[in-house]
């Protein structure tokens, strides 16, 4: 393939350098500079991940798996080569990765995994069984759970929030006990901002002998994340948040668990032998990509990753540490104002919710983009969430690694702007 050049930082964080390889952020909107602070839903994506995948699609596109044919081949080793990326982004082993082609899918996935399992079976659930997860969790990490629940008779459970809107632990023994089979919960929150404090969950989880899942959708694209250190059963995320195409989420399990858990679609290229009277199915990963797979997605997925580890890990988050740590300064100066989550810098991501007095979030955030500002309001699926902290909705700025100091202070400007505009 054709060789993508990465960003040269070396002699330090350069967000300069950063922006020149985003085309989208030099336009315009409303005759005002773009200020993209919507990265939480969505990310935009480098030069370089585009290019990665027209070059696979013009020069080497074909199906992947089992053919003969040099296309094939090629896009074979071009599909398995971005697996082993993912893999090393990780910290774990190619055969690991399973790509889907969201966090959604990837929790539904394990979630009718373990619905389908025979009685017996470590993944099996029924009534007596518990799941449990947060309060805080994304609507993807809260649906299929309660699906699964009501499909096997099992129990969900959540901890809950408290005001400062970190986890309430002080039930958790008494949450994640010995009926406990899953605990799913969120890495850092998509409307709170909140980093959750991992070891002290799966070290409740181990000790109960329940699996554990963590939706990593707002932590990979952000920091440093090695699924060894983390100690989880399975880690999800998805491509769109980390400078990566729509379209392309990857799971990461045991091998031992994945191998042993029935597989969630039935087809093509997941299976071993088919007679008509049953088939067998292959080892993971492939039993879980029935299919034609996501190839040039993933190979783009590859590219992102390889973009965010030239930048490195590290120096995004200190440098969305800082343009957090600018916004809540700013937001705490401002009259009329409330942060729903975390109001300091430790222990949270990028994404800052707030509410502003007697403004529906949706005006707020159609007068911030007649400023050329893009935020994200609703309820961001979470509403379980908003109904915690007594909001319809709110707004939230999300923050990335080519977002700047003066885009913050545009944005602490708009609120200005905006509920002077609306107080009249």
């Amino acid at each position: 393939m054709t060789a993508v050049v990465l960003p040269d930082l070396a002699a330090g964080y350069d967000v300069d350098a950063v922006r020149s390889d985003f085309a989208v952020l030099s336009r315009q909107v409303h005759g005002r500079p773009l200020v993209y602070l919507d990265n939480a839903s969505s990310s935009h994506k480098p030069r370089q991940v585009l290019d990665a995948e027209r070059a696979f699609v013009e020069q080497h596109y074909s199906n992947v798996h089992r053919g003969v044919h040099t296309l094939s081949q090629e896009a074979t080793d071009c599909y398995e080569s971005a697996r082993a990326t993912v893999a090393a982004f990780l910290g774990a082993q190619p055969d690991e990765v399973v790509f889907t082609k969201n966090v959604t899918e990837c929790i539904n996935l394990v979630a009718y995994s373990f619905g389908n399992a025979a009685p017996g079976s470590p993944f099996h659930l029924g009534p007596g069984d518990e799941v449990c997860i947060t309060e805080m969790e994304h609507h993807s990490n809260l649906v299929p759970w309660q699906m699964l629940c009501q499909r096997t008779g099992a129990t969900l459970r959540w901890i809950p929030l408290g005001d400062d809107g970190r986890l309430d632990l002080t039930d958790l023994d008494a949450l994640v006990n010995e009926r406990t089979k899953v605990l799913a919960f969120v890495h850092v929150s998509n409307i709170l901002g909140t980093a959750n404090p991992v070891e002290a969950l799966v070290h409740r989880a181990r000790t109960v002998g329940a699996f554990t899942l963590l939706d990593g959708a707002q932590s990979a694209p952000h920091q440093r994340v090695d699924v060894t250190d983390l100690g989880v059963d399975f880690y999800v995320l998805t491509g769109h948040k980390m400078l990566g195409p729509s379209g392309v989420g990857v799971l990461w399990g045991r091998k031992d668990l994945l191998d042993a858990m029935p597989p969630f679609l039935g087809g093509g290229s997941m299976i071993e032998t088919v007679q008509m009277s049953g088939s067998t199915y292959a080892p993971a990963p492939d039993r879980f990509e029935a299919g034609t797979p996501v190839i040039s997605q993933a190979v783009a997925l590859a590219a992102a990753c390889d973009y965010l580890q030239a930048v490195g890990l590290e120096r995004i988050a200190a440098h969305e540490h800082a343009l957090t740590a600018q916004l809540l300064d700013g937001l705490r100066r401002l009259d009329g104002v409330r942060v729903i989550g975390p109001e300091t810098t430790e222990m949270r991501g990028a994404a800052v919710s707030f509410a502003l007095d007697g403004i529906h979030p949706h005006d707020v955030g159609q007068s911030l983009d007649e400023l050329g500002i893009a935020v994200r309001v609703g309820h961001h699926c979470a509403a379980p969430v908003c109904r915690r902290y007594g909001v319809a909705a709110t707004t939230r700025a999300s923050s990335y690694l080519y977002n700047t100091a003066a885009e913050i202070d545009a944005l602490l400007e708009g609120i200005v702007t905006v509920q002077d505009f609306w107080r009249r």
